[in-house]
Order: structure tokens, then sequence, then C-alpha cells
């Protein structure tokens, strides 16, 4: 049990860590980070910020000797990186390296879950080029190509339809290995953000429906009109995968919801995610918090929806004719902005979000990206 007014240690610069500093300063932990990148947002509310690549394993040693528990902000951190702040760490990682090691290669993210019996769509694996024919001749067209290890919204992925050169396409990608998914006809995306005690006891934060765009996610609409045997189902699987994985910390389970109401397992991601930021403001207990508390052994807090609510991401795209307008997004008491200290906005670039209230998660929806459309004169 690691107790308020120790160190907390986190992996990644992100936002998603610098939502989880915020919970831990708020709770009186200190809070050191160690990533590549200098003035990053969590660097700059940290207590101390290192700055060195996650293959400087040396570095990587000093900082987990100066850290009660290490956790990580999101799951293309080096297996290895984790595995060195296990073993020279004066606290432990959790969730475990081991965690990761699954999540951030699709290979082994498809082979655990298909081995453990929860539902994907069908795949393959391509080790190279020469097995690319066979394996679209297993799945058939229309596929989704994807290169094995570290992507993220929408990125190293390509299409594979009736009339698409796979030759081509194959080399769009750049990979050495890639996995090939049959290209599932769903109805609509969902995610549960779930947590997992060092006891073994399980929460979650209900079943959010995500809209995206351009392979980014646009608006989460938690507590959306789902058949409450989706909910079941949905929310077992993720208990299921965090008590499989043995995970203790915070793990969502990305799905598809096809036109028929079943459920397939899309990806993992084993930490909060960005369709869990509505929890920040909406939740007793936001999943930043509940991180928190699980890596460090805690109680687990109350997830329980104070509003109905919602999120929309702000992306870099709101800059592009000069500096958002603050006031006509905020005119709405409903609506709450959080920014995530980037210093640089681009195109598809996650800059901050935005959660609304309303009398339902829908008319929160609404409200929440009229406050986005205001940003820009809209």
């Amino acid at each position: 049990m690691i107790l308020p007014g120790a160190t907390l240690g986190i992996l990644g610069g992100g936002q998603l860590g610098r939502m989880l500093g915020l919970c831990a300063r708020r709770m009186g932990y200190r809070v050191h980070t160690l990533a590549p990148e200098a003035d990053s947002p969590l660097g700059q509310i940290a207590d101390r910020s290192v700055v060195a690549d996650y293959n400087d394993l040396d570095a990587v040693a000093d900082f987990a000797r100066s850290v009660d528990v290490t956790t990580f902000e999101f799951e293309n951190v080096p297996y290895a990186t984790a595995e060195t702040a296990a073993y020279y760490g004066r606290g432990p990682v959790r969730p475990k390296g081991h965690i990761l090691h699954v999540a951030q290669h699709r290979r082994r993210e498809k082979e655990f879950l298909a081995g453990a019996g929860f539902p994907t769509a069908d795949f393959e694996y391509v080790p190279g080029h020469d097995a690319l024919a066979d394996a679209l001749g297993r799945i058939g067209r229309p596929a989704v190509m994807k290169t094995a290890g570290f992507g993220y919204d929408g990125k190293g992925q390509v299409v594979i339809d009736a009339h698409t050169d796979a030759d081509a396409a194959w080399h769009a990608l750049r990979g050495e290995e890639a996995v090939l998914e049959g290209l599932v006809d769903f109805d609509c995306e969902a995610s549960v953000v779930g947590a997992r005690s060092i006891d073994g006891a399980f929460s979650h934060f209900g079943v959010t429906q995500n809209l995206h765009r351009h392979h980014i996610l646009d608006v989460s609409i938690p507590d959306a009109n789902f058949d409450p045997s989706v909910v079941e189902q949905a929310t077992e699987i993720t208990r299921s995968v965090l008590e499989e994985l043995d995970v203790v910390g915070v793990l969502c389970v990305e799905f598809f919801v096809t036109r028929s109401g079943q459920l397939l397992v899309n990806e993992l991601a084993p930490r909060p995610h960005n369709s869990g930021h509505f929890s920040f403001d909406a939740c007793i207990t936001s999943q930043f918090e509940q991180q928190l508390r699980t890596v460090c052994g805690l109680p687990m807090g109350d997830t329980r929806r104070l509003a109905p609510s919602a999120m929309v991401n702000v992306l870099g795209d709101c800059w592009q004719d000069g500096d958002p307008d603050w006031l006509a997004a905020l005119a709405d008491p409903e609506v709450k902005l959080h920014l995530y200290g980037k210093q640089e906005p681009r195109p598809g670039r996650k800059m901050g979000h935005i959660t609304a209230f309303g009398a339902t998660s829908q008319m929160a929806a609404e409200k929440a990206q009229t406050a986005r459309t205001a940003l820009v004169g809209g």
C-alpha cells in the first residue's frame, strides 16, 4: 500500500499523465515523470520531470529508484522500460509490464483475446509481404490491414477492398509485420473503462458510445441508449479481460457493436482512455483517481455519475484561423474546458476536451458540440 505523501512515478508525459498527476497532487502525493519531451503536459505540473528516452535504461533505473510506485500513461512505453523499472525500482510497477507487452502489439493482443475466448473480428497475422496474399485469401475483402505494433488514432491502418492494390497498401504502411482483420459492418463503437484493485475487486464507468472523425475519437456519450444485454455483456467481458491479465490499475476495452447487437473486442488500452475523460467532472471518482487508488493499493472510489454528461475532443484544427474563442465556448455554464498545455496546435492533435452536462447524456453531447463549434466562430 502506497499512502499519500509517497512519490508516484509516471512513464510518459502526455495529457493522461497530466490528469493523473493532478489527482495525485490533490491527494498529497508527489509526482515524478520520465518522458522524451521537455515541457510535456505532465511535466508542467510534476514535482520532478526527467527528460530521457524510454530506451535509456540507466535513466529509467535511476528514475524507478526515486519513486515508490511506477505506472504508465500510454501503452507505447517499451516493455523493456517497464521491466527495468520493476527490477531496479524501490516499489512495484502497476499494471505489470507483461500487460504492456500484450496490448502494444496487435498480434499478441489478438492472440491473447482469441486464446481466452473473447469475441473478435476474424484476423490473420502477416509476418511479411510474402504472406499477404494467403492471408487475404483466408480473410477475404474488404479487410483492414494494421501495423502489428505501436498504432493509435487510426495510424498504421489501411482498408483493402475489391479495388485496392494490396501490394501498394502493404508498402504504404512501411511495416515489417501486420495484422489483417475482416472489416466489421458495425452499428457503433463503444468502450468500457474498468479498474481492478490489488485484492481483485472490479469497478467500471459504464458503457460509452464513441463517435469518430478521421479515425480520431470525436464525441463520447456515456450511458447511451444501449440494449441492456449489450451493457451486461460489455461489462462482463471487461471484467474478465482484467482478471485474465491480472490487471492492477485501469484498462479500457474498445468494442464494435454489430448491427445484430453482437459485441466484438477491437482493442485494449491498459490505462485511462480518451472516452473516459467525462469522468473527471461527472463522476464521484474519475478514471484518473481510480488509477491512482488502484496502483497505490487504496480502496477504490465510487464511479457513480453526478449528472448526465458527454465529452468532445478539441483538436489543433480549432486554431487554424487564430486563437479559439474561449469566451463563446464557455458561455454555457454547464460546459467545462480542459486544455492540456501543449504549445503547438496541429491538425488532428488532441489539445484538450470539453465536458458538458444536460438533462440526458444525448443533450449533453449536443451542448458539448455546440460549445466546440463556438470556439471557431460557428
